[in-house]
């Protein structure tokens, strides 16, 4: 792919940022015939950005594979899900909420259709993430509407990325690499382009940290420019600059779900050029990150998918509360675990658990989606856990498995020396498993997990039978010590329902837009305060379609 840098002038579009909202927008323009500039400061080895990463999820509403699971869904009742997960409250919500209410009937319309016109297909069984709290109008999706890409991260990007490397064909569009944006140019109160530094070439893998040594300048004009350079994820800095003081003290340490390049530097260059940013307090983080065993980038964490089952305990081994089951309210567990004074927790779980219902985060941990490999697959739908799984029982360093309860004990206690009440773990394991007793019966989450069996999808693939967890058949006993780690910004550039980036004064800031994660995935925050899943990639997409389209219309 051609990293030559055209003359001024060459372009009708920059688009700052090589990922999935970056490519979509390129593609649009390629459709229309527009001559486009992308400008990125990693190596080509990064080219797809964050998106390669994912474990492919996308959030649909009412689609085929929904029906054929027997789950009723609806455009009314995806709405009044994300309604009550976003909270919408401040007079900054204005063009959030009309994002929202736009990518909901995306969702629930064109989205499966166009998405499959490109090649994009699903794995027929629907994933039932974020299940939220307890009443019908708080967090949560209702029903299951996670539905895995087949292909993954990369099966997502890949016919974006073949669409722009088609347009380098056609000579529409050149790709520059090891381009950092320090300025976007503004003559006359309009954008004009942008210019920044050439860095030197470096030969760093996808995701690894690469030099920052300068070797040039350059300067490029045209009548669109896009920022689409990601959030805040990788730059622990800035996200404890703007932790939400709803949430109390940001934690002492946190691991990092995103390489260190996404950074929030175009953001504030954004900001200096004029743009608006707002609800940069939300944020989304995960709480049960796990260090990976063969890290790409600094404190590079992995996210464990859980199933409902797990025994879930703080820092001190107390139970968490209602409804904080895993796999339930993502940031109402991070706001309790961060009361605690602490930054971890526990899984206390099984090998019988962890066979059916740990799933990693991410396109590498997932080889049988990602590399579309239907072996691999039905190993996953037979016994034993998936092979990556496995990987990190055996080699992650948090990661205890013993025999009995007493071992287990034991190394939760050497992990965790003068901190965790080994009394009240051992409690809270005996009264877990003397519930198991019965189908029925007082405990919350056991009648939350034979609710979830009720799933076909889930009891196929993600919830396992009930049964104690010393079950004799069930072992070897496991604890995981979970870390926050950090992964999404709620927040971003201001747009209106054309991408354009708004001034404080609501007005457009001519010639700039946002798209993805650097406009809050549409308008400065379509999520609200909380997130569905599913919706970050399809976020990226919808607006970057947006922005492509409002782009090759203005120029």
């Amino acid at each position: 792919m051609s990293a030559a840098a055209p003359g001024a002038g060459e372009a009708d579009a920059i688009v700052v940022g090589a990922g999935l909202a970056g490519l979509v927008a390129a593609s649009e323009l390629v459709d229309a015939g527009k001559r486009v500039l992308i400008v990125e400061q990693e190596p080509e080895t990064g080219f797809g950005g964050q998106a390669w990463w994912s474990f492919g999820g996308i959030f649909l509403v009412d689609s085929p594979e929904q029906r054929r699971m027997g789950v009723r869904d609806s455009l009314e009742l995806a709405r009044q899900d994300w309604l009550g997960s976003a909270g919408f409250d401040r007079d900054e919500d204005r063009w959030p909420r009309q994002w929202a209410q736009a990518y909901l009937e995306f969702a629930a319309g064109e989205k499966r259709a166009w998405l499959r016109e490109r090649g994009i297909g699903f794995f027929p069984i629907v994933g039932w993430a974020e299940r939220g709290g307890d009443r019908a109008s708080s967090h949560g999706n209702s029903v299951p509407r996670f539905h895995v890409t087949w292909g993954t991260g990369p099966g997502v990007l890949e016919p974006f990325v073949r669409r722009v490397r088609e347009g380098v064909e056609r000579g529409l569009v050149r790709v520059l690499f090891r381009h950092r944006v320090d300025r976007i140019d503004v003559e006359a109160g309009t954008v004009v382009g942008v210019s920044g530094a050439v860095l030197a070439a470096d030969p760093a893998e996808r995701g690894a940290p690469s030099n920052r040594d300068v070797v040039g300048d350059f300067s490029l004009r045209a009548s669109a420019v896009l920022v689409a350079s990601g959030g805040i994820g990788g730059n622990h800095d800035l996200v404890r600059e703007q932790w939400p003081t709803r949430m109390g003290e940001p934690p002492a340490s946190m691991l990092s779900g995103v390489p260190a390049h996404v950074d929030g530097r175009m953001l504030g260059i954004a900001r200096g050029a004029g743009a608006h940013l707002i609800n940069g307090d939300r944020m989304w983080h995960y709480v049960e990150g796990i260090r990976n065993h063969s890290p790409v980038w600094p404190m590079h964490g992995i996210r464990i998918l859980p199933g409902p089952s797990s025994l879930w305990l703080d820092a001190q081994g107390n139970r968490l509360p209602t409804p904080l089951f895993p796999g339930f309210d993502t940031l109402a567990t991070l706001e309790h675990i961060v009361a605690t004074g602490h930054d971890h927790s526990w899984f206390v779980t099984n090998q019988k658990i962890l066979e059916k219902e740990v799933a990693l985060s991410g396109s590498e941990q997932n080889p049988d989606f990602t590399d579309k490999d239907l072996t691999l697959l039905a190993r996953r739908l037979g016994p034993g856990a998936p092979g990556p799984v496995e990987t990190f029982k055996e080699r992650g360093a948090d990661f205890l498995v013993a025999d009995t309860v007493d071992e287990l004990l034991s190394k939760m206690g050497q992990a965790s020396p003068d901190l965790l009440d080994l009394d009240r773990v051992r409690v809270e394991i005996a009264a877990r498993d003397l519930e198991m007793t019965n189908d029925f019966g007082k405990d919350a989450q056991l009648n939350a997990i034979h609710q979830a069996r009720r799933h076909r999808g889930d009891r196929l693939l993600r919830v396992a039978a009930p049964r104690p967890l010393t079950h004799a058949r069930s072992g070897p006993l496991i604890a995981v010590k979970l870390h926050i780690i950090t992964r999404k910004s709620l927040g971003g550039i201001e747009t209106d329902l054309s991408a354009r980036a708004l001034r404080r004064s609501g007005e457009p800031l001519p010639g700039l837009y946002a798209a993805g994660e650097a406009s809050g995935f549409g308008g400065g925050g379509l999520h609200g305060y909380r997130a569905l899943e599913g919706t970050f990639l399809g976020g990226c997409i919808f607006s970057g379609r947006v922005a492509g389209r409002a782009m090759a219309a203005a120029v």
